[in-house]
C-alpha cells in the first residue's frame, strides 16, 4: 500500500473525529494513563484492512498494535484479531476511526469472496467498478482483491472506455472509437459499452479489445458472447447478484463487473473490548 495515501486518508479521517480535542476521554483519562485492549470478531467473514487498523495507531502514537491474523485471512465469531497496549487517550481516541476504516474494507472483501466463490469453479473473473466512496477508492480496491477479486480501471486516466454518453456524443461507436485512436497512443487497450447486439457487431467492426455487455437479459449477453468468439475480451455489467452470478458466468464472459462490491457491502461487525488499565 502507498502509506503517503493511506496517511492522509487516516489523518483526515482523525480530524473530523477530533476537531479540536476528545472531550470525554481528556476529561476522565490522566495522559499518562497505559492500557490493553482487544480487537474481537464478532461474525463470519474475510479481514482486510489490518495494517490500516495497525496505522492509526501508530500515527496517534505510544500504542502497540499486535496483529493475530492477516489481510485475506476468513475470521469467526469471538476470534481475537488483534492485541493493543499503549496509552489509554490514544487507543480511545483512535478507536472509532480504526474500526471504521477495518470493518469497511473487511466486509468489501467479505462480499468480493463471496461472488467469487459462487463461480470459483469457471474461467470467470469478478471486477470492481468506480462507483466507490470519494477518497476510499485505494482502500476499497485493495479490498477487492484481498477478497479474491479484480481490479477495474483506478480511474479516468486509468484506461480507455467509451460508454453510452461518449458514444451518443461522438455519433455512434465508429466515430468514436476513431477519435480515439487518432490520439490514443498503440499500446492502450479500448473499451466499449455496448446494450444490443447492434452495437457488439459495430464495436467488433472498429476492432475494440474489450467489449463490455451492459445491462444485457441472459438471452442477449449468450448472443453476444457467441457473435464476439473471442475476438474481443468480454465483461458482463448490471444487475448482477449472489443469485444470478453464476448464470452469468456460464454464458462464457471473461470478466463481471459488479459495483456493489464497493458501493453496497456491509461492515463486518468487529469490536475493541476487554479493556485494563496497566498503569504503573
Amino acid at each position: 500500500m502507498n502509506y503517503l495515501i493511506i496517511d492522509n486518508i487516516i489523518k483526515d479521517a482523525l480530524k473530523e473525529d477530533i476537531p479540536n480535542e476528545d472531550i470525554s476521554t481528556n476529561y476522565t483519562i490522566s495522559e499518562s494513563s497505559v492500557s490493553t485492549i482487544e480487537l474481537l470478531c464478532k461474525e463470519e467473514g474475510i479481514i482486510a484492512g489490518l495494517e490500516v487498523f495497525k496505522r492509526v495507531f501508530y500515527i496517534l502514537g505510544k500504542v502497540e498494535v499486535t496483529l493475530y491474523k492477516n489481510d485475506g485471512d476468513r475470521v469467526y465469531p469471538k476470534d481475537k484479531v488483534a492485541f493493543l497496549r499503549g496509552n489509554t487517550r490514544n487507543i480511545l481516541k483512535g478507536e472509532r476511526v480504526a474500526l471504521n476504516l477495518l470493518q469497511r474494507m473487511s466486509g468489501i472483501a467479505t462480499l468480493t469472496n463471496l461472488f467469487v466463490q459462487e463461480i470459483k469453479d469457471s474461467d470467470t473473473k469478478i471486477l470492481d467498478t468506480r462507483k466507490t466512496t470519494p477518497n476510499l477508492r485505494i482502500l476499497e480496491k485493495y479490498s477487492v482483491r484481498v477478497g479474491g477479486g479484480n481490479n477495474h480501471r483506478f480511474n479516468l486516466s486509468d484506461g480507455i472506455m467509451l460508454k453510452d454518453n461518449h458514444i451518443s456524443a461522438c455519433g455512434g461507436i465508429k466515430k468514436a472509437v476513431e477519435l480515439v485512436r487518432s490520439s490514443a497512443s498503440f499500446v492502450r487497450k479500448i473499451e466499449v459499452e455496448t446494450e444490443n447486439i447492434e452495437m457488439v457487431k459495430e464495436a467488433l467492426e472498429a476492432k475494440v479489445d474489450i467489449i463490455m455487455l451492459d445491462n444485457m437479459d441472459l438471452e442477449t449477453a449468450q448472443k453476444a458472447v457467441s457473435i464476439i468468439n473471442k475476438k474481443a475480451i468480454t465483461e458482463f455489467s448490471g444487475n448482477v447478484s449472489l443469485d444470478n452470478i453464476k448464470q452469468i458466468s456460464n454464458i462464457g464472459v471473461d470478466y463481471v463487473s459488479i459495483g456493489a462490491l464497493t458501493h453496497s457491502s456491509k461492515i463486518l461487525d468487529l469490536s475493541m473490548k476487554n479493556l485494563v488499565n496497566i498503569t504503573d
